[in-house]
């Protein structure tokens, strides 16, 4: 007989993945980009049978910032989100903040340019603006809410009794 105890060793906890299949971020930023671009595109062709072509240029402008901007943000929220969720609400406060001000900067720019007056329709572009912003958001929150992620993962003699 001797003194010497075993060490038990556990092996590493399996992770166990889900029994139905969850929503990535990406897919729900695709289809939300999708949705914009569909609205965008609509404009376009709008803009340029009612108003001609600086109204198309103006909606052709909106649809790529706000596509631009608001999938930049999302993406980075994820990326936030995946690695420090503490700080996610004040990441997603900081893109937003960040997209007014570009967007407010892509105006400003073009103001002062003097395309808002000779090439491009303000009207159209603060319009399409408002337009794909409200897409954006509306089909973001619909396919977020619709998405399948884990709550919270249950520790391994929890699932273990939960399957007996």
């Amino acid at each position: 007989m001797t003194t010497e105890k075993k060490l038990l060793q556990q092996p590493a906890p399996k992770k166990i993945e889900p029994d139905y299949p969850t929503t990535s971020i990406a897919s729900v930023v695709l289809v939300t980009l999708a949705f914009t671009s569909a609205t965008g595109l609509v404009a376009v062709v709008l803009a340029a049978l009612v108003a001609g072509s600086s109204a198309a240029l103006g909606a052709g402008i909106a649809v790529a910032m706000v596509c631009l901007f608001f999938a930049f943000g999302a993406v980075v929220l994820a990326v936030v989100t995946r690695l420090a969720p503490a700080v996610s609400l004040v990441v997603a406060l900081l893109t937003y903040m960040l997209k007014v001000v570009l967007i407010g900067l892509v105006f400003l720019g073009l103001s002062r340019s003097g395309a808002l007056t000779s090439s491009v329709d303000a009207q159209w572009l603060g319009g399409t603006v408002i337009a794909c912003t409200l897409m954006w958001v509306s089909t973001q929150i619909v396919f977020t809410m619709r998405a399948r992620q884990l709550a919270y993962d249950l520790p391994s003699h929890a699932k273990e009794a939960s399957t007996r």
